[in-house]
């Protein structure tokens, strides 16, 4: 057995998961509970409820392995959960009010008030406050519980919240978790507008470390209640989207991951900061100090489904055999585009008269185009090259749309085997207890299921389409035609 075994919990807006992982990356256990969902979980959902499904996965993930391995030889664990979701605990460390997820709008007033507040600070930490950030959340709950104010002991993260549950110390958050709430990741300080500008006060806010960083060892009753180690470390976490970039392996610098779900989500490595005066690029601070920046676009995999259904076999030979097409498409479902341009007045385009393959192929296409720009944005804005895409979500799962990608992007395209958060923060639980750093980790745990590289002719085609694409959008004043940043 190649020990030792490390564990990682996610914890999600629909349910929890749980893995234990061996010292190759092999998934060896799981666990999955859903939650039950309601119109009022997307604003808020009970603490209480995710440690109990925490537990249960954690008894599965027991259940399946302990016959095989010595659980003596579980070294650490780490969890991975939403970003900007907000817990205000008590003086005890009981939670005060549900957990106000990310989710939930109604913080929209006092993101504007932070928002103005960070940017007339001059502040170099986050200021691109929306009501899914964790600051506004902390200030509506002051806002709209006067009377829970004097109980007030922490306002925590919901990776945060299970960490202290697992080791008793509900303290500490990290850089990732931190960002949105608006620790500084630059400074490595929280900026001292929050409780000169705000009605919120500097010991209500985490302590932030390092994703990876030991903070205690699991608590006695517990490791007791599941046969595991007393002396298992209780490792600092992530938020989710960050947590799966690392499970996809994009963790080196020039590395960088497309995950294509209902929306298409970019994060990479870079060795500077990007700074995008347009706001469509945030950056994460890496756990070695290099930055993590990603964007999220409205263009994804969500016209698959509604368009075309879910027996789509005999349509993707069919297409295969069109492809490079001529036809430009793009499949936006929605009004509006954030990343990598942001035009409120977007919509989707694509020809009439297509067959079915021929629209499906073109659809592929044309979210490649938006993948293709949306990395020249970021080769442009940051000065340094892309030199590899990692690829997760349901869009990864097609073999022609991961070719017609890599050439497009005239990359080498991989898709690893597990990508999943959960397997994310099994591998930070592993990156400082075992290996020395995040990318030893990733580089020892990710295995790579499928390696895709550009076909020559193919890409040819491709970069004379795409300039075409490019010329639609810029017609239709979404951006610039000189200018792509």
């Amino acid at each position: 057995m190649n020990k030792p075994y490390f564990i990682g919990i996610d914890v999600g807006t629909q349910g929890a998961r749980a893995v234990l992982i061996d010292a190759t990356g092999a998934v060896l256990g799981s666990g999955e509970q859903a939650f039950p969902l309601s119109n009022q979980s997307r604003e808020e959902q009970s603490p209480e409820l995710w440690w109990n499904d925490c537990m249960l996965c954690l008894q599965q993930v027991i259940g399946e392995v302990k016959a095989t391995i010595n659980l003596n030889d579980v070294l650490a664990i780490s969890v991975t959960s939403t970003s900007g979701t907000i817990i205000p605990l008590d003086k005890n460390n009981n939670p005060l009010y549900n957990a106000i997820m990310y989710s939930d709008p109604r913080s929209v007033e006092e993101a504007g008030f932070c928002k103005k507040v960070a940017l007339a600070a001059n502040s170099n930490g986050y200021t691109a406050f929306n009501a899914s950030s964790g600051l506004p959340k902390m200030m509506w709950f002051i806002n709209r519980y006067p009377d829970k104010v004097e109980q007030l002991g922490k306002f925590i993260h919901a990776a945060d919240f299970i960490i202290g549950k697992l080791c008793g110390r509900y303290e500490v958050t990290d850089y990732t978790n931190g960002l949105k709430s608006g620790y500084d990741v630059r400074k490595k300080e929280w900026p001292a507008y929050i409780w000169e500008k705000l009605p919120i006060q500097q010991n209500w806010l985490p302590v932030v470390q390092p994703s990876g960083t030991t903070v205690a060892t699991l608590l006695p009753e517990l490791a007791a209640a599941l046969g595991l180690p007393k002396s298992m470390l209780v490792v600092a976490g992530m938020t989710d989207g960050c947590a799966a970039q690392i499970a996809s392996g994009a963790v080196q610098v020039g590395d960088w991951n497309t995950t294509i779900g209902t929306t298409l989500v970019v994060k990479g490595v870079t060795t500077q900061e990007i700074n995008d005066p347009q706001g469509r690029l945030y950056c994460h601070r890496h756990p070695e100090g290099y930055w993590m920046p990603g964007g999220a676009s409205n263009t994804g995999a969500d016209w698959v489904t509604r368009d075309f259904g879910n027996d789509l076999g005999e349509l993707t030979k069919q297409a295969a055999l069109l492809v490079p097409t001529k036809h430009l498409a793009w499949p936006l479902k929605q009004q509006g585009e954030r990343f990598p341009f942001i035009a409120p007045q977007a919509t989707g385009f694509h020809p009439v008269g297509l067959t079915p393959a021929e629209l499906f192929a073109a659809c592929m296409e044309g979210v490649a185009y938006i993948e293709k720009y949306a990395y020249e944005v970021i080769e442009q804005l940051s000065g340094e090259r892309v030199s590899a895409v990692f690829t997760a979500g349901g869009g990864s799962n097609s073999e022609l749309w991961l070719q017609i990608r890599s050439n497009v992007l005239q990359l080498p395209v991989f898709k690893m085997k597990h990508v999943t958060g959960a397997v994310g923060a099994a591998i930070i639980a592993a990156s400082q207890t075992h290996f020395t750093s995040l990318t030893e980790a990733a580089n020892t745990l990710t295995q790579i299921e499928k390696e895709v590289h550009p076909q020559p002719g193919a890409s040819a085609v491709y970069q004379q389409n795409y300039h075409q694409f490019i010329d639609i959008l810029a017609g239709k004043g979404y951006i610039s035609k000189t200018v792509y940043a």
